[in-house]
């Protein structure tokens, strides 16, 4: 297995972590991670690919190990953590490169795409939402609520999600067998959302999330003129996510590779091999 190595940079100011492995003259490979977590998601994935591809695996701003300033310091939105992103893949003198999205990762990921189109060899949404179709409402409801209205009630609905049974609920939901998914995947992102101040954080993205699905018609435009490769590889059974979200990618590239697997939001969790192989698959 290959080496991996846990490096920090300073971007714009900000101390951004990331994990990196492989050649360094391969074709990259940009792994953008979800909420709650980090790039500790793709700690197995990273070696498993690292023999053939560079890949690149950042912790956004205000998650994992990179520097989590207060919302009174910066203002957390997509539009911010897409600009560190394109900073570090910058410092880093990549400008060419195939990219892995999944949950927060996804807008973060849309963004790179249309602010710099030639940069992208190829796309993989693993849970990584890009049309209407892919939201399970019963899961969103709360936080369109607290889009249209920011009041201490919609507040404290919505931050139920940093608890740590919701957090667990995230690993373990759609799963078929629940002791495949490791403890230490949900109590390390519990004990990183749970930093002094890091709620307020968490609560403005859930905010500007709704700066995300107003972007999904640029990003269909953009999928069907450029006809970027496509793998969609979804868990099935996510209850944020839903499948429909995946087979969407279609409409726009007819020739998508589109695999639905028995799994839940963080499919790495429980499918680690699979979703391995389709990716290889898919790169070779």
């Amino acid at each position: 297995m290959a080496s991996v190595h846990h490096r920090y940079a300073i971007v714009q100011g900000r101390r951004l972590f990331y994990r990196e492995a492989g050649p360094a003259d391969a074709p990259v490979l940009v792994l953008l991670h979800g909420f709650p977590t980090s790039s500790f998601m793709f700690r197995e994935l990273i070696p498993a690919l690292a023999d053939r591809y560079h890949v690149i695996a950042p912790d956004h701003l205000g998650f994992g190990l990179s520097d989590a300033p207060p919302v009174e310091e910066f203002g957390y939105t997509f539009d911010a953590l897409t600009e560190l992103t394109a900073g570090l893949l910058d410092q880093l003198g990549v400008s060419r490169y195939a990219v892995y999205v999944q949950d927060y990762g996804a807008p973060i990921g849309w963004r790179l795409a249309l602010n710099d189109p030639d940069a992208i060899t190829a796309i993989i949404t693993q849970n990584g939402n890009g049309y209407e179709a892919g939201f399970v409402q019963s899961f969103w409801t709360d936080i369109w609520d607290y889009h249209r209205e920011q009041t201490p009630e919609t507040e404290r609905v919505v931050s139920q999600a940093l608890t740590l049974d919701a957090i667990k609920w995230q690993y373990v939901s759609g799963v078929p067998d629940e002791t495949l998914v490791s403890p230490d995947t949900w109590h390390h992102d519990f004990a990183l959302v749970s930093r002094p101040g890091n709620d307020r954080v968490q609560l403005a993205l859930f905010l500007d999330y709704a700066t995300n699905p107003p972007l999904y018609p640029r990003l269909h435009a953009y999928l069907r003129e450029r006809q970027t490769p496509l793998l969609a590889v979804w868990g099935k059974n996510d209850g944020i996510f839903g499948p429909a979200g995946a087979h969407a990618f279609a409409d726009d590239l007819p020739d998508a590779q589109i695999h639905l697997l028995d799994g839940g939001h963080f499919l790495l969790e429980s499918a680690l091999d699979e979703v391995t192989r389709l990716i290889r698959d898919f790169l070779g």
